[in-house]
């Protein structure tokens, strides 16, 4: 949907932008500022494309003192902040509003440092996460998060949602893996939390700020942990003829104590669409398939491969193979990492993003075919089976407005049915708009008063990133000491209200 379609903005807005615009550039000469409406247009969604706005203007500093002074500009002057980095949301994190300024760290691309003996290395945030792990790889290390888009996200937007990937079942998430940040707060003020250290001194906010939406602040530089390179690596593709067979494998492995370093599911259209677009060699007579990782000596990834076989065999698995050689290693994963663009060559998918227990994997999978066919949808499911991280990609027409509304109501219940089951609303998409109206589903009123305290003792104008996680229904009842909240519009697409 272009935003062609939407009306222009009237002349007060335009003047506003001009003006805002202008200041920006007095103000921070070395970066770059974005007004005319056809590069404002680049950035008027992120992944979660059904919904688009103008911002008022783009602004791409290239230093930690130039988003100091953006955002001391734009606190002083009651101007909402967007922060963006790659864009690759797909909750509508980074969606921005009409009279909101975004502000995109894509050009902060810097390796500041790689310090092998303390294990840690130093970067800005808008450096993507592969680029990471090909930096401490001269040194023989690695980044251990690696989000299906690593290629194209960025560490502040893993930091922002506390992403994870295939490799985080044995080496953790984001937060995890996360030494210090240096952050800029709402009135430009930089702090640093944490260190580039194992253990830091005073208070632990990183988990505060890992996962927060760019509601506390801006995250311009990480310092993160790094891992020597394992001696070797290998993964077993074990197919299966139902689904459930996989998804009870996949407990029993964990319950056997082992923990491989990844362990991934994908179901019969996944396979299908994946090996046809990569040919990665994964066998089309299954009904689901698991890949799953272990690493360590040759010894030790041949026992750990044996016990899996075992464990695998009361779920009598119809394939079970090793890889034989890195090259087919590297085509397993080029599957798996290529499997949303695969998807999306084929249809428009709405990628739904929760997190159930392991024990009720057979159950969810079963619910989500049975919620996809009552709402007429196709589904794929690729997902970290490892932590119960379910990524359903329901296919529809994004261009047909009915379908629109109807694939959103079906994302809803999916995401009903993971709380039922025991888990919660997101796994490391976060919920930016998507889901901000279902935190009731999963926290009592209580619950996000808390939350919001929070956010009001770093931002108290609700200037960075408004309109997201918080529901909106209710906040007026519950009055938040007087503080007039946004209700965002800016999900509208084409007449139809965002989520």
């Amino acid at each position: 949907m272009s935003s062609l379609t939407l009306p222009d903005p009237d002349r007060a807005v335009l003047a506003r932008a001009n003006d805002i615009a202008k200041q920006l550039r007095r103000l921070v000469p070395d970066a770059v500022v974005i007004s005319d409406r056809e590069g404002r247009s680049t950035f008027e969604c992120d992944a979660l494309t059904a919904y688009r706005r103008l911002p008022l203007a783009v602004v791409l500093p290239g230093s930690t003192e130039e988003v100091s002074a953006i955002l001391r500009f734009c606190h002083d002057n009651a101007i909402k902040v967007v922060p963006r980095g790659a864009g690759t949301s797909l909750t509508g994190g980074a969606l921005p509003l009409e009279d909101s300024v975004v502000v995109c760290l894509s050009r902060m691309t810097k390796v500041i440092s790689i310090d092998p003996e303390n294990r840690v290395a130093c970067v800005e945030a808008g450096i993507t996460n592969i680029a990471i792990t090909n930096a401490a790889a001269v040194e023989g290390f690695f980044y251990a998060p690696d989000p299906s888009s690593q290629v194209a996200c960025t560490i502040g937007g893993n930091i922002a949602t506390n992403s994870g990937g295939a490799h985080c079942l044995k080496y953790g998430v984001t937060v995890n893996n996360l030494l210090g940040v240096r952050m800029v707060m709402m009135d430009g003020e930089i702090v640093d939390i944490g260190g580039s250290h194992l253990e830091a001194p005073g208070y632990d906010f990183l988990p505060l700020i890992t996962g927060s939406e760019g509601q506390l602040g801006i995250v311009t530089e990480a310092a993160v942990r790094i891992l020597k390179e394992p001696e070797g690596a290998r993964p077993i593709l074990l197919g299966f003829d139902s689904t459930e067979a996989a998804a009870s494998c996949v407990a029993a492995i964990i319950a056997g104590g082992i923990i491989p370093v990844a362990m991934e599911f994908m179901d019969r259209p996944a396979i299908h669409v994946c090996e046809h677009f990569v040919a990665a060699g994964y066998p089309l007579d299954v009904e689901a398939l698991l890949i799953v990782e272990v690493e360590g000596a040759e010894d030790e990834i041949e026992y750990l491969l044996e016990k899996i076989e075992d464990i695998a065999k009361d779920f009598l698995p119809t394939e079970m193979r090793r890889s034989q050689s890195t090259e087919e290693t590297a085509l397993i994963w080029k599957g798996r990492k290529a499997a949303f663009g695969a998807i999306g060559q084929l249809s428009d998918y709405y990628c739904i993003d929760g997190v159930i227990p392991l024990s009720q994997l057979p159950k969810a999978l079963d619910e989500i075919g049975w919620i996809c066919r009552k709402y007429r949808f196709d589904v794929a499911n690729i997902f970290h089976a490892g932590d119960g991280n379910l990524h359903p990609l329901v296919l529809y027409n994004a261009n047909d407005s009915v379908q629109l509304e109807r694939v959103e109501l079906c994302g809803e219940e999916i995401l009903k049915l993971c709380i039922e089951l025991g888990g919660c609303l997101t796994g490391e998409h976060g919920v930016g708009i998507e889901k901000r109206e279902l935190m009731y589903e999963q926290f009592t009123d209580e619950d996000i008063d808390q939350q919001i305290q929070i956010k009001e003792a770093f931002d108290p104008s609700w200037l960075l990133n408004p309109g997201k996680v918080f529901p909106i229904e209710g906040r007026d009842a519950r009055k938040l000491r007087g503080h007039e909240l946004h209700v965002l519009e800016s999900g509208i697409a084409e007449g139809h209200e965002a989520p």
